[in-house]
């Protein structure tokens, strides 16, 4: 079979077709490539056709310069596809779109890898769903993804009612108890109420953040060309305590960012300020909010690669765990395209572990 790249500048006809794609992922979305853009990469967006004509996926490609004369290509939980079948026809096309100074594609298959569902995180057993993923897809080579590979998804098909009673019994007890306490969380326009929070746990968690231009970069392009950006917060007696940036494309919306933060204001009454559960509130209301907009699956967006109760990852973990427990993985494989492409993987990963032990004291990952 031979596929063909077919380079495209229209960004709401682009976003048709991986909107419409069984295969996909907000992060192939135009609004995506924005952001990136204000990072320094530069984006270029392709339909995918068959020798027939059809079109069969979509690919936003990334392409950032390392050094001078040196790229290399991302596509970001991507390609989008009509199945994973096509990846491998897929080098021919890629290689001839190459330049010669790009040294690889990485790829990340938005086709989730089921690894069961656990009641508890004592069943949870990384290295095996580590076992179950493929080490290459034709030509693609396994290799360390950009994005959070370990995530957790929420099928948001079933009623009210029925996504309730699936929650974990803390969460449903947490949620109750913000509701009685006047907590009020839906989407919510006020972008510096997101920022504080956002910037507050990053510093408590030491998680490192992008310029804000990134971020509003992409809630500038999101509403436009048929995706969606746009945030959550969840707020007691009118302070935002909790909140999350979304980005949605398709089926689906994606919880790329967020956090929360403590109350410090004094006790209205009593000499203890209570816990107003507010971050239980955030994702079950984002969970609502996604279904009454049409979104039928709820990406929690990350969780670790490796469990380790003293890190912040780990409390994220039990968090989402609450809400559901559909563990999946994604994936990421690397096309080469030059001999240096290896030894440079390698560089780059040293250059990670300089980086995280200089802003975070540990060569670990976030993930």
């Amino acid at each position: 079979m031979r596929l063909h790249l077919n380079e495209i500048h229209d960004p709401r006809a682009y976003n048709e077709v991986v909107a419409a794609m069984p295969l996909s992922s907000p992060l192939q979305g135009w609004a995506y490539g924005e952001g990136r853009r204000v990072l320094g990469y530069h984006p270029m967006r392709f339909l995918i056709t068959d020798d027939r004509g059809s079109t069969v996926g979509a690919m936003q490609l990334l392409r950032q310069q390392l050094v001078p004369g040196v790229n290399v290509l991302y596509a970001a939980r991507g390609p989008a596809l009509e199945s994973l079948d096509l990846l491998p026809h897929l080098a021919a096309p890629l290689r001839k779109v190459a330049r010669p100074t790009d040294m690889y594609v990485k790829v990340e298959p938005p086709n989730p890898i089921e690894v069961g569902r656990p009641e508890d995180l004592s069943t949870v057993d990384l290295a095996a769903d580590q076992a179950t993923i493929p080490a290459r897809v034709g030509p693609f080579l396994r290799s360390e993804t950009e994005q959070p590979e370990h995530t957790i998804l929420a099928d948001l098909s079933a009623s009210e009612d029925e996504l309730f009673a699936g929650l974990h019994k803390m969460a449903r007890r947490n949620v109750r108890t913000a509701e009685r306490m006047g907590v009020q969380a839906g989407r919510d326009d006020d972008f510096e109420a997101f920022w504080d929070i956002f910037q507050a746990t990053n510093a408590r968690a030491k998680l490192g953040a992008f310029p804000r231009a990134y971020y509003e970069a992409m809630l500038a392009n999101g509403n436009d060309y048929g995706g969606e950006a746009y945030t959550v917060l969840s707020r007691h007696e009118g302070k935002a305590l909790a909140g999350g940036f979304f980005l949605a494309l398709g089926d689906t919306t994606a919880y790329l960012y967020g956090g929360s933060i403590r109350d410090e204001r004094p006790p209205t009454e009593g000499d203890k300020r209570k816990d107003a559960k507010a971050p239980d509130a955030f994702y079950w209301h984002s969970m609502l909010d996604a279904k009454e907009h049409g979104y039928s699956t709820y990406d929690f967006w990350g969780i670790p690669r490796v469990l380790d109760e003293s890190k912040h990852s780990f409390g994220v973990f039990k968090m989402k765990l609450k809400f559901s427990t559909h563990r999946v993985w994604f994936p990421a494989y690397d096309l080469r395209l030059s001999p240096l492409a290896q030894p440079l993987t390698k560089a780059l990963r040293v250059r990670r572990n300089y980086l995280n032990k200089r802003s975070r004291g540990t060569t670990d990952d976030i993930l």
